[in-house]
């Protein structure tokens, strides 16, 4: 009661000064010892009086100004934190059926001439259509035999391998029937996720199958390590989001969803010292899902285009530090042979620096733009590539050569694979 007789004096005291006219609703009653008040927003507002200015002395003093009344709050802001608690119990209601468990064996050689099979890890995964196609990452998949998929109602079925990608860390198993009711979860367009709006994570950490986290985005355009390249260095795995909602060993595969129960990205790895969650989660996006899904459905790889270059980036006190004839961008350290990149005729550098006890090649091409659009460094480069391109695809790069810039055109090959 308190909190509501100070909101409504501050109520008050505005509409006075400002001379707006508040809607007349009914403040709600008193409550006495033996009555239970009605819940109201958990907001604290001190009132301040406002100032006087002194004025001559009349015979009758001014009526007091009319106190107007609170306004009442929509009934979903009366009480937010039961309005969003609703919110994710009809979200796991709906969502839950489509997010099975995953179960992988391995076969070992034989022993005393019996071969055998031993469970090798678990995770989670989602269904993508109503085809049976579930989608999970590589890394859960990758080196198993066998595959069991557990659904919310109990319901076990053995899947198979569609295909896998190590380059996005995605992989499609398939069942070939479907409990009833369990429907495919719909994909968000992940270029519209906005760091600080919820993220809710529904998988199988440590086993416990069918648990939800929550939390929020904590980042977006992030980039992961991903496969091993033939030049030494790995490919980089773009635009994934980070998350603090709880992910643990088990939750890889599973969806991490905005709160319309769409499916943002996939939870796939975490930060941590100790092995289990420190509060920074990592999911591949799903616009990567929506392209990479697809191909390994239909001929089980997915083909990455490459451009076939070693890079470093660009900043401005690399730039200073090495003279270089750019302040940002993404210099071009080597071209490996026979690739779209030296057929372009990218060139790198032939003199080798030393940087923090790395030697570094420098006086090579600068990529400052691809088709027109600004690169800063090499995860924005290779996210315009994931996002944006396909392998036989041209691309225009405009590049700092020297003391000019030159518009190279080149026409992207595929990945080639380790």
């Amino acid at each position: 009661m308190r909190l509501t007789l100070i909101f409504a004096a501050v109520l008050a005291m505005f509409a006075l000064i400002s001379g707006c006219a508040l809607p007349s609703v009914d403040l709600p009653r008193p409550v006495t010892s033996d009555q239970t008040a009605a819940p109201t927003a958990a907001v604290q507002v001190e009132s301040t009086p406002a100032p006087v200015t002194p004025s001559a002395p009349t015979a009758t003093p001014a009526p007091l100004p009319v106190q107007a009344p609170v306004p009442t709050l929509p009934p979903e802001l009366t009480n937010p934190l039961e309005a969003e608690q609703a919110a994710l119990i009809a979200l796991y209601r709906r969502v839950n059926p489509s997010v099975v468990s995953i179960e992988v064996v391995i076969d070992h050689p034989p022993v005393s001439g019996s071969p055998f099979t031993i469970p090798a890890s678990q995770g989670s995964g989602f269904l993508f259509d109503d085809q049976g196609h579930i989608v999970t990452n590589n890394h859960v998949v990758e080196r198993g035999s066998k595959f069991q998929v557990r659904f919310s109602d109990g319901t076990v079925l053995m899947a198979r391998l569609v295909g896998g990608d190590p380059g996005s860390d995605l992989a499609v198993l398939k069942v070939d029937e479907l409990p009833p009711g369990v429907a495919p979860l719909p994909l968000a367009d992940s270029r519209t996720v906005e760091v600080g709006q919820r993220a809710i994570a529904i998988g199988n950490p440590f086993g416990l199958r069918n648990t939800l986290t929550v939390g929020v985005v904590s980042g977006i355009s992030r980039s992961l390590s991903g496969p091993a390249s033939s030049s030494g260095g790995r490919f980089r795995i773009p635009n994934i989001i980070q998350t603090d909602a709880a992910i643990n060993p088990g939750n890889s595969g599973g969806p991490l969803l905005n709160i319309y129960g769409e499916v943002i990205g996939v939870n796939t790895a975490i930060s941590s010292g100790s092995g289990a969650f420190e509060g920074v989660g990592y999911a591949v996006p799903s616009n990567a899902v929506s392209r990479v899904a697809p191909a390994l459905i239909r001929d089980g790889r997915y083909d990455h285009p490459w451009m076939g270059i070693g890079m470093r980036d660009v900043d401005p006190l690399l730039a200073e530090s090495l003279n270089l004839p750019a302040r940002q961008g993404v210099l071009v350290t080597e071209v490996v042979p026979k690739s779209p990149a030296e057929r372009a005729g990218l060139r790198s550098g032939t003199q080798v620096v030393s940087i923090g006890g790395r030697d570094l090649r420098i006086g090579g091409d600068i990529i400052v733009a691809i088709n027109g659009q600004p690169v800063r460094d090499s995860d924005e480069l290779v996210s315009y590539l994931e996002l944006e391109t396909s392998v036989g695809d041209t691309v225009v790069m405009t590049v700092q050569r020297g003391d000019r810039q030159e518009r190279i055109s080149m026409t992207l090959g595929a990945r080639p694979r380790e």
